[in-house]
């Protein structure tokens, strides 16, 4: 890329000096300043329109604006909790000079939740992540809202001027990772498996490392067969189980 050891070094600055700004008990502020906008009133709206996902059009037909009120149209701060796990946000969080407490993660969960319109096709597959460590079974409802995009137009008419790749892909995503809780941690496959009780089987071919690898999980029971040869060793950790895997021998975890 032509990056400059200079460059990569103010980055690392800067990347040590932004500002988060916090309010409430732990909340991370969508932006400073965003405590003193006014509580909008969902219930009074939905109850008024029914489907309020695109809030801002209803809002400026009535000549107001959502840029005055605690309204989110899709996930902002809430893309952090499904980009990064807990631990991971510690330590960035500790790099910029904050201390984010872990229990205070579901209370800001909570508290977008609440605050966002999904106006937004992708923000169905964000919430429906950051839900599914803590209820499953809402969790799979904002799934299914998710595939429905084009299928039922759920947005009222956007589908015929294209359809949500995005949204598609992160439907598929939200299987392969989301509920399989999949990811390369510290050179080695991680899962961590929290599946709602509609999902009873997953399987799905891996590559690793130059491994192929297929995976077949259940509610009670995780299985990877490697290939009978293999290019690099692969460590697979489930909860506080590591194993190594040997050429075509099966592995299975339970869960």
């Amino acid at each position: 890329m032509g990056l400059e050891d200079e460059e990569i070094e103010r980055w690392k600055e800067l990347s040590r000096k932004m500002f988060v700004p916090f309010h409430g008990d732990g909340i991370i502020s969508q932006f400073e300043g965003y405590e003193d906008l006014e509580e909008f009133d969902w219930e009074g709206y939905r109850e008024k329109y029914g489907n309020i996902q695109r809030l801002d059009r209803i809002l400026e037909a009535e000549g107001d604006t959502p840029n005055r009120y605690k309204a989110s149209k899709q996930a902002d701060v809430l893309m952090l909790f499904y980009l990064f796990s807990a631990e991971d946000l510690e330590g960035l969080f500790e790099q910029l000079g904050y201390k984010l407490e872990t229990d205070t993660i579901p209370k800001n969960i909570d508290y977008y939740l609440e605050r966002t319109s999904n106006g937004s096709s992708l923000s169905w597959i964000i919430h429906s992540w950051v839900a599914a460590r803590r209820d499953r079974r809402h969790s799979w409802e904002l799934f299914e809202e998710a595939l429905k995009t084009d299928v039922a137009d759920i947005q009222g008419g956007t589908t015929p001027e294209g359809i949500h790749l995005g949204a598609m892909a992160g439907c598929v995503d939200l299987i392969q990772r989301g509920y399989t809780g999949l990811e390369c941690h510290h050179g080695m496959l991680r899962f961590n498996p929290q599946f709602p009780d509609p999902l009873r089987r997953i399987g799905m071919h891996l590559r690793f490392r130059g491994n192929s690898l297929e995976v077949e999980i259940t509610p009670d029971r995780l299985k990877v067969t490697p290939p009978s040869t293999m290019k690099d060793p692969v460590k697979i950790g489930v909860h506080d189980q590591v194993v190594e895997l040997k050429p075509g021998q099966p592995q299975e975890f339970e869960l």
